[in-house]
């Protein structure tokens, strides 16, 4: 009766066949994941989804066992959210780490910019986004920027008082925006400063007076210039505005390997944006339940 190889069998998954092929993606992701922390010397999370409550937690899923000597670096792709979860995430990646480096192979807006603001490095490629520290809100399953819902009520009541017969055209307009909600995004806005001195914070490498120095630089660029959300702010903005930028080489081995992972991400499609929270041995995905 012939013997078994040994070396045979360690290529063969410990999962059954079909659970493995209903997972192969999933897998996939995992061991580039895993092929990044062997070469750098880290552990890799990556978190895909707008900043919002399930976050907390399904973050902390990735870290909850990371070793605090060691760095933690984090793929960040966030159409950005709530300011005040951002910097609770940035607070627990950086109690879980050495160093914190955040990789941004798109873009990072608003929210997802304060959690960078916390990082040890940020790294980013030619194509990389920040943005505004602008509060989003969610109606009819869109994000809305608050400048643009107050700008939008201020707008029609301007119209309003000049030609009161427009009345009901506006009403019908904005019906979806409530007092109560407008009222949310003017304090949103007004936290805005203090949100952004509270991220800088965060990385607890940072002095009061380089906290204070970064403040002062980056309110006008982030918080009192832009006009609208999608108001871009590259590599180089964030290298200006002095912030602790690590400008990707696009043929380098280290964002050669990152752009592989990102486009697995990418080609998710429509569950991209139902949360992603994943590293090299936990895989959670869709949680529009958990919002």
């Amino acid at each position: 009766m012939p013997t078994e190889n040994p070396d045979s069998l360690s290529a063969i998954p410990p999962q059954s066949p079909v659970y493995h092929a209903q997972r192969a993606d999933q897998y996939d992701r995992q061991g580039l994941i895993r092929q990044y922390e062997e070469k750098h010397s880290c552990r890799l999370v990556v978190m895909i989804d707008p900043i919002i409550n399930r976050g907390v937690t399904l973050f902390e899923e990735l870290i909850y066992d990371a070793d605090p000597k060691e760095d933690l670096h984090l793929l960040l792709h966030s159409p950005g959210g709530n300011g005040e979860i951002a910097i609770r995430i940035a607070r627990a990646a950086q109690s879980r780490c050495k160093e914190l480096t955040v990789i941004v192979p798109d873009q990072a807006k608003s929210a997802a910019t304060l959690l960078c603001l916390g990082a040890n490095h940020i790294m980013m490629g030619a194509a990389s986004d920040l943005g505004p520290i602008d509060p989003q809100f969610l109606i009819n399953e869109e994000w809305v920027a608050a400048k643009d819902i107050i700008a939008a009520v201020d707008d029609a009541a301007e119209k309003v008082k000049e030609y009161q017969e427009t009345y009901p055209v506006y009403a019908s307009l904005l019906s979806d925006i409530t007092a109560l909600m407008l009222q949310q995004a003017r304090s949103a806005l007004d936290r805005t400063s203090d949100q952004l001195e509270e991220a800088l914070k965060s990385n607890p490498d940072r002095q009061p007076q380089e906290v204070k120095r970064l403040k002062d630089k980056l309110k006008g660029p982030m918080i009192e210039r832009p006009a609208a959300h999608a108001a871009l702010f590259s590599a180089d903005d964030a290298l200006e505005a002095g912030l602790p930028v690590i400008k990707a080489d696009p043929s380098g081995k280290q964002w050669q390997l990152i752009w592989r992972l990102w486009t697995k991400y990418f080609a998710l499609g429509s569950k991209l944006y139902s949360g992603v929270y994943e590293n090299a041995r936990v895989s959670q995905i869709g949680f529009d339940e958990y919002a």
